[in-house]
């Protein structure tokens, strides 16, 4: 529960760093003397209110009247949405408000290469309710998928891998949804941390499509020292768009049987592949 400190709604301009950290901005119209508040991040959809659920960042005084956060470009917090609240000093849990949006400088997003296997991204981005919210990612190794183009039946995706390399068995997965899901697999190729493959949409089909189906893309690096046995999950992250869903829109393909398959992202930025039965004309 959140309650009214009677003073101005809070709103945080937000700089977003290419290692993970962000800076907070508030002008809060407080004096001098006043103790300064602190700044929660609280993990979205936690069932209970532990340690790692919740971020604390001080508000620290700057020359202009405003306060200022850091949050820095650590392993923590964990990957996903994380709610951003001001709690005044002395306040009880519970008592903390929301934060609105102001500008959100993300221009050092774009285009950033990692130097390190193991990825931390951090993009601050408003909710469709007007709140201010962090998405998080912690990846390692990761997939970022790259151009999506088509040929025939054939959906390519090229990308880059971080955090380990290809073995000679090095293979995609697209994977079915439910523990008894179907898994369509293809070569995969590539050289000096990119890769490649060629996903056949029609063979998605099995049979007659009567109902949707999300077939997720998982690269399995194969025989190496690092790589992970059950895949790494291709999404696109490192950049300023927080959720890919409804601006990365593909074309679909027919892939016979009365069944359409369309690629496209999730809420989460992870590549898939829609099947679905095709539309009525």
């Amino acid at each position: 529960m959140t309650v009214s400190t009677g003073r101005r709604t809070p709103r945080a301009d937000c700089t977003a760093g290419p290692g993970g950290g962000i800076t907070f901005d508030l002008d809060l119209g407080r004096r001098e003397d006043e103790e300064a508040p602190e700044l929660l991040l609280r993990l979205r959809g936690a069932k209970g209110r532990g340690d790692g659920d919740t971020v604390r960042l001080p508000l620290s005084p700057l020359r202009d009247g405003r306060l200022r956060a850091v949050l820095p470009g650590t392993p923590e917090p964990a990957e996903g949405r994380w709610d951003v609240y001001l709690r005044e000093p002395g306040a009880p849990d519970g008592t903390e408000v929301a934060v609105e949006p102001g500008i959100r400088d993300l221009r050092l997003l774009v285009g950033q290469v990692p130097q390190s296997g193991r990825i931390a991204v951090r993009i601050p981005y408003p909710t469709l309710d007007g709140r201010l919210a962090v998405r998080c990612w912690l990846r390692a190794p990761h997939a970022e998928a790259g151009p999506v183009t088509f040929d025939g039946h054939g959906m390519t995706v090229e990308g880059t891998l971080y955090g380990t390399g290809l073995g000679t068995d090095a293979r995609v997965e697209a994977r079915a949804p439910g523990a008894q899901g179907r898994v369509l697999r293809v070569p995969v190729t590539g050289k000096e941390g990119t890769f490649a493959f060629t996903l056949p949409l029609d063979e998605l089909a099995d049979g007659a499509v009567t109902e949707p189906r999300l077939w997720t893309l998982w690269l399995i690096p194969g025989a190496t020292e690092d790589g992970p046995a059950g895949g790494v999950r291709i999404s696109r992250i490192l950049d300023d768009v927080w959720d890919r869903k409804k601006i990365f829109v593909y074309p679909g393909r027919s892939t016979g049987e009365g069944g359409r398959a369309t690629p496209c992202y999730t809420t989460d930025n992870d590549l898939c592949v829609r099947l679905e039965p095709e539309p009525a004309p």
